[in-house]
Formats: structure tokens, sequence, C-alpha cells
């Protein structure tokens, strides 16, 4: 692992777990041994970190120079905390981790005050978990090709059963309450298709570039949709309406 990464791992183990921490519970959560983590306690002490605590006690970080100073309303900080516990209802833990981790080197920056308000927040959002389709594919390599902008090979089952084998430029994924879905511009119909990723067969990297076309392609697709929803809209007006009249009945 290299260095840096190590030592932002430690960080944020020092950020997450309960203080003090215990070297060992330390060595554990970032994979090392624990000599190489009393190095690594006084390199990010030469940093700048306050880190309080010696071998044997535990440590706590209490002052973190990897995070500037910020400050949110409390109802700002009960927002962040409300859409991050909402990421628990997606079926993506990697994503809910990230969520979670994020969340907590937010409340490492923010005062004292602030930061014990956000310990206690009293917005929570809870519904019934909804069955969800088991996802076969690597999720995380489908985010990576949407971030970089590289194309995809898959292999698909319609809710017909029927397979397909395409190429698609992914542009973004959406989360329902029950699936996961990816939006992409399919190389063989030359069109938008949404996909269920729970019904992707098999997923690999492609060997396309589309950058810089995702904005573009995305902007399009964004304008398509809407203007279809409205004419929905407008077409069930119309036929919600008292003074629409049934058609002359055939003889």
């Amino acid at each position: 692992m290299a260095r840096q990464d190590r030592l932002m791992r430690l960080l944020d183990a020092l950020r997450r777990l309960p203080a003090p921490v215990t070297a060992e519970r330390l060595a554990a959560e970032t994979e090392i041994s624990p000599r190489q983590l009393y190095r690594d306690i006084a390199t990010l002490r030469a940093g700048g970190a306050l880190i309080d605590g010696v071998a044997g006690y535990g440590y706590t970080l209490t002052e973190d120079p990897a995070l500037p100073p910020q400050s949110f309303s409390r109802l700002e900080t009960e927002a962040l905390m409300l859409a991050v516990g909402n990421l628990e209802q997606l079926g993506d833990e990697r994503l809910a981790a990230a969520g979670r981790d994020a969340m907590t080197r937010i409340i490492a920056s923010l005062p004292d005050r602030q930061a014990r308000q956000a310990m206690h927040a009293i917005m929570r959002s809870w519904r019934p978990m909804e069955e969800r389709a088991a996802i076969a594919v690597d999720v995380d390599l489908l985010r990576q090709c949407c971030w970089e902008e590289t194309s995809v090979t898959i292999a698909y089952r319609d809710r017909q059963g029927n397979r397909s084998e395409r190429e698609i430029l992914p542009l973004g994924m959406s989360y329902s309450p029950t699936t996961l879905m990816i939006v992409g511009w399919c190389l063989l119909r030359e069109d938008y298709r949404t996909f269920e990723v729970a019904r992707i067969e098999r997923l690999a990297r492609g060997e396309r570039s589309f950058r810089p076309r995702r904005v573009e392609l995305l902007r399009r697709y964004t304008t398509m949709r809407i203007a279809q929803w409205r004419a929905q809209e407008a077409a069930d007006r119309e036929s919600a309406s008292p003074s629409a009249s049934p058609g002359p009945i055939a003889g």
C-alpha cells in the first residue's frame, strides 16, 4: 500500500472509531503492523495532526490538519445526516459506507457544539425495505466506466427472457426503491436505452472513450425525457377533461 494511502486510512480510522482507539485496533483496521502504526502516528503528528494518547492506552484525534474548519446550521447538518441515512435503503453497501465515511470526516471538521448536534440528530428516515433483485456484476466497475467515460460491453436478458450482447456508453446510474438502472447510449441500436443492472449477466470494460461526449449525450437524454413526461401529462389531462367526449360508436 502506498504511504499516502496508508496515512489516509489511519486518519479515517481515527475519525471514525470511538476514542481512545488502541494501537491494536488501529493496526487491524489499517492492516499494518503495530511497529508501522507507531511510525505512522509519528508521521501524522509531524505533519500537524494533534493526536493525544500513547501506546498501551489509545489514541484520540483532536485536531485534523487535513480538514479545514467549516460550519453548518443545525438544519443543514440534519439534512446531511438524513441524506446519508437514506443511502442504507439503496442496497449498495459500498455506496452507503462511502456516505458514512464522508459524514464522519465532515463531523470531525465541525466545531465541538455542532459536532455534538450531528451526533444527536433528531431526524430519521425509515420505510420497509423492499425486496431488491440481486446484482451479479461489478457495480464498482460500472461506476468507474461512467466516471472515466469509457464504454462497457454487456450480456443482457430483458424481462421477456431475450438475451443480447451489446456495447453501450454508460451515462449515469439511477437508484429506485427496488432496482438499480443504468442509462446509456446503445451502440447496437444507435439510441438511448435504460437497463436494469440486475438483468446484466456479464459486464466488461470496453475500449471506446466517449469523452467529452457524455455531457451532451446526457443533456439530450434529459431534454427528451422531460418532453415525453410533459406530453404524457398533457395527454392525461386531456383524457380526464370533462369536455372530452367519447367518439361515435361504429355501427
